[in-house]
Formats: structure tokens, sequence, C-alpha cells
């Protein structure tokens, strides 16, 4: 929902040794460019569709993994380092995955909460999810 949340999520994809994917849209190329505070420019691949993109990373032998409130989600605690390629799929922070997306995971993490709160911060709950893939914590 927030530009800056893409600048946050660069910023961990680096630190992680990641590329951020993002759609091809004009805000999402000035949200990551205001959000980039690394001394150059981050990895990030931009794509036209998506669902497209993240369908062909299936089919090439990537593991997708969508952080989701699902019936089916593991807790973040019990997701295994990344043992292969991996993607991470994140939703709108109001919407959550689209349902196209939500077909091609392989597995959903769900984060838990003691608050009253739903959920996390997408850039956030994107960045916990990065380091626990990369086995940083």
């Amino acid at each position: 929902m927030h530009g800056t949340n893409l600048g946050t999520l660069l910023r961990t994809c680096d630190a992680v040794g990641a590329c951020l994917a993002a759609p091809r849209f004009r805000w999402v190329d000035e949200a990551i460019a205001r959000g980039n505070t690394l001394r150059r420019p981050g990895c990030v691949h931009r794509t036209g569709d998506p669902v497209r993109w993240l369908r062909a990373e299936k089919d090439r032998g990537a593991y997708i993994v969508g952080v989701e409130l699902a019936d089916e989600a593991i807790r973040l605690a019990d997701l295994p380092t990344a043992g292969r390629r991996t993607v991470m799929v994140l939703g709108h922070e109001a919407t959550g995955i689209p349902p196209e997306a939500l077909d091609l995971l392989d597995t959903a993490v769900e984060i838990p909460m003691l608050g009253t709160g739903h959920s996390l911060n997408v850039a956030v709950a994107g960045s916990l999810v990065l380091y626990k893939l990369a086995g940083l914590v």
C-alpha cells in the first residue's frame, strides 16, 4: 500500500542475497528509487505480468512460498531454510495474495501474532520470512 515498503524490501533482499521482483508500474519504479538506501542499485527484476512470471519460475523448478494467512499455512518457526531456488510471494496489505497466485504456492507461511492486529506491515513480514529462508535466524 505504501511505496516505502519496496525500499525496505529491497534493502532486505540485498542483506540476504536475494533479488526483488516487482510489477512494471510507474509508481513501483519511483518507490524503489526513493526507498533505495543502498549505495548502489539493488537487484530488481521487473515483470509485466506477476502471475505469469511466477508460473514460469515454478515451471523452472523454483519453490514458491507465499506469506499468507491460510488454513494450511505453516508457522514461520517451522519454515525450513531454502535449499533450492525459492520465490517468496507477498500480497497486497489489504487484500493479500491474488487467488490465481495462491494456486501456484508450494507452501504458505504465517507469522503468529499475539496482539490484536491481523498481520504485520508487508515489509516487516517479508523481511522476517526472507531472513528465515536465508537461514540467517
